[in-house]
């Protein structure tokens, strides 16, 4: 399988590598994903009050400098928001697994192999109406 006419194989197109994510980070991301807009107190609150208003306030600051979130001043707080959708995030991770892959069409294939039932009819469906829009 290649990646395409002047591509190199792997490349696939795919940007620069996703941040990795901590624990913790992928705690508040998960949070801001689920409801965005959220102070530092409100993220606390999601995540059980246990952490730090200075814990999680340095996480925010390593996101934001990881470009996975934006700050917005809002009156005398700051309210935090994703800068990709869950789903964004997700896709460029496994795009980037699918690049550092030595043999990415056996991943391919093995990654649907494995696939549930329900997700391999969603692939199918999504499939068959790409191929009657192209068809077009």
């Amino acid at each position: 399988m290649s990646a395409g006419p002047g591509r190199p194989a792997g490349s696939a197109g795919y940007g620069p590598e996703p941040p990795r994510l901590g624990a913790l980070e992928a705690k508040v991301m998960d949070a801001l994903w689920d409801e965005a807009g959220l102070s530092v107190r409100e993220l606390i609150e999601r995540l059980g009050g246990t952490s730090a208003y200075t814990t999680i306030a340095t996480v925010l600051s390593n996101l934001s400098r990881k470009e996975l979130v934006v700050a917005e001043r809002s009156g005398h707080s700051t309210r935090y928001h994703p800068a990709l959708t869950r789903a964004e995030h997700t896709a460029a991770v496994m795009g980037h697994a699918l690049a550092a892959s030595k043999d990415r069409e056996a991943s391919i294939l093995h990654f649907v192999e494995t696939m549930p039932a329900g997700d391999l009819e969603l692939l199918r469906a999504y499939l068959d109406q790409h191929e009657q829009r192209d068809q077009s």
